[in-house]
């Protein structure tokens, strides 16, 4: 429903009108059937953060490529890792899909930024897709961005087992037995 014209996002007729003048509810909007996205998707989708890759085959950089077939989205999120504290310092996605999609990437890289690898493991879909207010047909936008910061963890503590660098215990060996 949202269309590009000359740099420009447009609305469609009628769902500007309920955007721009409703209540001030943050609730999304429905207009003649169709459902628009909820403010922080827009906001996210309009304004992506943290957009772009890293060498991915930077010892201290985790891929996670994941997709969801049914849809045609695909996400690729990127972690670098300080070594040394084992924090996550930098995050960057790159996404084909939907806006929800779009918005559930941006989210995650800034919810990964800062902590601890065994930290963004709890992170969930459901505090991503409740954070985004998602509607039940796009909860798979925020599974995939769960998965891709698994995935990314899991390529990253790969390299490091693959590098001799191997600590005790990784932090998905953790996660799995909490």
């Amino acid at each position: 429903m949202l269309l590009r014209a000359g740099g420009r996002r447009l609305l469609a007729p009628g769902l500007r009108r309920v955007l721009a003048g409703g209540d001030g509810a943050t609730a999304p909007a429905a207009v003649g059937g169709a459902r628009a996205y909820h403010e922080r998707v827009v906001e996210h989708y309009e304004n992506p953060r943290n957009v772009g890759s890293f060498e991915k085959d930077d010892p201290s950089v985790g891929t996670g490529l994941v997709g969801a077939p049914a849809c045609g989205d695909v996400m690729k999120l990127q972690i670098r890792v300080d070594e040394s504290s084992g924090k996550i310092v930098d995050a960057c996605f790159k996404t084909f899909g939907c806006g929800s999609a779009i918005a559930s990437s941006s989210v995650a890289t800034e919810w990964v930024k800062g902590k601890q690898m065994e930290e963004v493991l709890t992170i969930k879909n459901t505090e991503i897709a409740k954070h985004l207010s998602l509607p039940p047909v796009k909860l798979h936008c925020s599974m995939l961005a769960e998965d891709a910061i698994k995935a990314a963890v899991k390529d990253y503590e790969a390299k490091k087992v693959k590098l001799g660098q191997k600590g005790e215990v990784t932090s998905t060996e953790k996660a799995a037995e909490a």
